[in-house]
């Protein structure tokens, strides 16, 4: 049936309760555990096979890597809901092509944008300076949709 073009989708709704139209958009925007644990697996988190002394350690790498992906995936889901509930779409999160626009962006997309941040504090006897990279207007977007103010971000270097 593939070769045809063709798919099957199956329900336990009665069909006056949710229609085929209905149905298909349910099913094309259901939540996808396997995508979870290929992030586990991969990148980013990438747990792989590797050797530890001790099962504590094991335990311990296994249950840090969930809790990231738990953050991965309460990240997304926020700025997706915010993305919806305001019917907007991201533009700028796709290398190469700057004005394609989303209204479901990836955790990792997200995240790539706040790669070139950096912070720099110079230190002498009695004297401390801090500068923070500027944030973008993407990335005030994007902090606006997980509801971080900007401010926040600006506290981190008092002489920016």
């Amino acid at each position: 049936m593939s070769q045809l073009g063709w798919r099957v989708y199956a329900t336990n709704h009665h069909t006056g309760h949710l229609g085929l139209e209905q149905a298909v958009e349910a099913y094309r925007d259901e939540y996808l555990v396997e995508r979870n644990f290929s992030r586990l697996k991969g990148h980013p988190l990438s747990l792989a096979p590797l050797y530890v002394q001790r099962d504590d350690h094991r335990v311990g790498l296994v249950r840090l890597l969930t809790i990231a992906l738990r953050v991965l995936t309460v990240l997304e889901g926020v700025v997706r809901q915010q993305l919806q509930a305001q019917q907007e779409e991201l533009a700028g999160l796709f290398v190469g092509n700057p004005k394609r626009r989303t209204a479901q962006p990836t955790a990792e997309r997200l995240l790539e944008t706040f790669r070139d941040i950096t912070l720099t504090i110079v230190s002498a006897p009695g004297f401390a300076q801090r500068h923070v990279t500027p944030l973008s207007a993407l990335q005030q977007q994007i902090l606006a949709r997980c509801g971080f103010s900007a401010a926040v971000y600006g506290r981190f270097a008092d002489d920016s």
